[in-house]
């Protein structure tokens, strides 16, 4: 089922994930390890991120070669191991990074034999040791540009003209920044970037990690105020170190609360000072909720028992069998 319309059948805010593919050399049993702890809260999607390799170069008899080392598995054979094993909407990070558009094209159709419908199409980041994004010669060069080749395969356009050629039937997902993207020179040119990566053919948003209440609801509506009407679900992440606090901002260019840091700057030992961020963390989860989100997006980076401790002190997990359907008991945190 597409993302859009889980979002627009839903009577109570949707739960999604995104997480990791484990390392090279690694078990999926990893990744449904950490599925297997969240999924007594029943998440409609979970997305699975995707990363350009590094890149080396290598001179081999006075030839530069250029090698591709891929840290991490792939991730559309894990999107489909998720959905064989917990009939659970897989959501593959679709990027420009690392791919012409021909590749592009051909990732698609590969998606579409495989019946994955939904996608997050995203410019990425760099490969490691590279500061700059450089695109492939044949590749996009923003988000944008992945999001019209993929809403033109849904109206039936390929790169070249084919004889009854079949459209594709993709959901697409794009990012947003509620503190803009570090590169654009200012929020409102960031703003006009997504509306644009919307008018190209983007089904709903997923909003970049964020720490106050007030710097999505300001998000949201400046992009409502600039035509953006599509769905725009919250993205949150579980905290639960103060040294998580010092390695976010560099990593993911946001800005942490100082009210956060105070409180878990004044804990005295590490169960405390991980209780203070579980409940900072739950507070703006339960301010979300009740703003009228279509739903929340989680990214649990791995830490699958962090991210079911701040679900435990917001949601309890009572299922109503009869009806098939996922209930919330709100649980206040406990002092």
């Amino acid at each position: 089922m597409k993302v859009i319309d889980i979002i627009r059948t839903s009577s109570a805010p949707i739960l999604s994930f995104e997480i990791t593919p484990p390392e090279r050399g690694h078990g999926i049993e990893e990744i449904f390890r950490t599925i297997d702890v969240l999924m007594p809260f029943q998440p409609q999607f979970i997305n699975v991120t995707y990363h350009q390799p590094q890149v080396e170069y290598v001179e081999e008899n006075q030839v530069i070669r250029r090698l591709h080392k891929r840290k991490k598995p792939g991730t559309v054979g894990i999107c489909t191991a998720i959905n064989h094993k917990y009939k659970v909407e897989p959501v593959p990070h679709l990027i420009c990074g690392g791919f012409t558009k021909y590749e592009t094209e051909d990732a698609l159709i590969d998606l579409q034999y495989l019946g994955i419908e939904n996608l997050l199409a995203l410019r990425g980041d760099p490969p490691p040791g590279q500061k700059k994004f450089i695109p492939e010669s044949d590749g996009h060069h923003y988000a944008a540009g992945l999001v019209e080749q993929i809403a033109r395969m849904n109206r039936g356009f390929y790169l070249e003209p084919l004889d009854n050629a079949v459209p594709t039937d993709f959901c697409v997902g794009v990012a947003g920044y509620p503190e803009r993207h570090f590169e654009s020179p200012n929020f409102e040119r960031d703003m006009q970037h997504l509306k644009h990566k919307v008018e190209c053919g983007a089904d709903y948003i997923v909003s970049q990690m964020f720490f106050e209440y007030e710097s999505f609801v300001r998000f949201r509506e400046h992009a409502r105020d600039i035509g953006i009407t599509v769905p725009i679900l919250p993205g949150i992440k579980p905290v639960s170190r103060l040294s998580q606090m010092e390695m976010l901002p560099s990593l993911f260019h946001i800005s942490i609360p100082d009210r956060l840091l105070r409180r878990m700057e004044e804990t005295r030992t590490r169960q405390e000072e991980r209780e203070a961020g579980m409940r900072y963390m739950a507070e703006l989860l339960e301010r979300l909720l009740q703003a009228d989100v279509p739903g929340v997006h989680i990214y649990t980076m791995g830490k699958a028992l962090d991210t079911r401790r701040l679900l435990e002190y917001v949601f309890g997990t009572q299922v109503d069998e009869a009806e098939e359907k996922r209930t919330y008991v709100t649980k206040k945190p406990v002092d």
